[in-house]
């Protein structure tokens, strides 16, 4: 595992000599890239040094034992503890070595939309965006609703949100995905069990610098908004509707007041989007190098069922089942996120040779 060290320590040299580069001074966010990359590196080394006191201690105890320096009793004592610490400082070595990605820190723009189901789904829908904001607050992250599609029954057709903390793209980017629901609905009279969906994408928030958009692609509309928003929202023609035109993806704003607000909103949202299919074409030939990889989901792909009869929440990527449905729904997610990030890093293991 060592031998990572020197990789470490020379990747960290390449980024101390950009980041002392004069042309790349006034560049707010490459600087900001290029020192959340430093940062990381730099613990990671920190790691690696612990972990080689960690071997040296070993090897020091052992030969006090040799010398009967030391009691059996003492002995063992010390050397567990010591153990012990060295397997936890492995650990996250391998998790810093192989679980993180570029983008894995950056904040995410998450899209819900109601799949089959009529108003079950759009109700389905609404409870997953409420579930995807209480695990936010849980985590004490901020977040926004960039736009919302509501139907008359509290139900949503669609809904985009902007998730704002450290790690969030990384807990939640296994989330895409379609999310199936089975139960009786209340409007259902003879009892029966429907099965609804609802289809989830979470994006990292792009940067200028990961995309630039030419303002001559896009066709801008405005509009007079519709739907619950307050009393101001259908008086102007504040409602902001961008045509990709290179790539046909269609954005809409409406929740701000203002046009200008929204036309921002929406060019995040886009921005987002051509950065999602930039990432889809770099997963594409990681997914031909390894075999075995959960990743994030196409959107297409059944990822996760919510079963109210039996009480039970299933991940089928890697199938797990827990019954406890009504704490999955109030953002209790850690237990199920949890999971497949520790069958990811497997994974991700088998690639490498520590």
């Amino acid at each position: 595992m060592l031998d990572f060290k020197e990789e470490v320590k020379k990747k960290i040299k390449e980024l101390e000599k950009q980041l002392s580069d004069p042309d790349i001074t006034n560049d707010i966010e490459k600087l900001k890239k290029l020192g959340q990359e430093h940062s990381k590196l730099s613990e990671l080394h920190k790691l690696f040094e612990s972990y080689e006191q960690d071997l040296e201690d070993i090897k020091a105890l052992k030969e006090m034992y040799e010398n009967k320096d030391v009691s059996e009793e003492e002995y063992q004592s010390m050397l567990q503890e010591i153990e012990k610490k060295e397997e936890e400082t492995r650990k996250k070595i391998i998790e810093g070595l192989v679980s993180q990605d570029e983008y894995d820190e950056r904040n995410i723009i998450m899209e819900i939309r109601a799949g089959t189901g009529g108003d079950e789904a759009s109700l389905f829908a609404s409870e997953l965006m409420r579930m995807y904001l209480r695990y936010a607050e849980r985590k004490n992250w901020k977040y926004e609703v960039l736009d919302l599609n509501e139907n008359e029954l509290g139900g949503i057709k669609t809904a985009i949100l902007k998730i704002k903390g450290q790690g969030a793209y990384r807990r939640l980017k296994y989330e895409s995905g379609v999310h199936r629901v089975q139960r009786v609905p209340q409007t259902e009279s003879s009892g029966r069990i429907h099965t609804s969906t609802a289809t989830v994408a979470v994006l990292p928030e792009a940067t200028d610098i990961d995309v630039q958009i030419n303002e001559n692609d896009l066709r801008i509309d405005t509009y007079r908004a519709s739907g619950a928003g307050g009393q101001y929202v259908n008086k102007t023609d504040s409602a902001v509707r961008i045509t990709h035109l290179p790539t046909g993806i269609v954005v809409t704003c409406q929740n701000e007041r203002s046009q200008h607000q929204n036309k921002e909103k929406a060019l995040n949202i886009l921005r987002a989007k051509l950065f999602e299919i930039k990432l889809e074409e770099q997963q594409s030939q990681l997914i031909q190098e390894r075999k075995s990889q959960i990743g994030t989901a196409q959107r297409s792909e059944k990822i996760r069922t919510y079963n109210f009869p039996q009480n039970r929440v299933t991940d089928h990527r890697i199938q797990y089942t827990t019954h406890r449905i009504s704490e999955i729904l109030d953002g209790d997610l850690d237990e199920i996120i949890d999971k497949i990030l520790e069958k990811d890093l497997k994974e991700k293991l088998e690639s490498i040779t520590i």
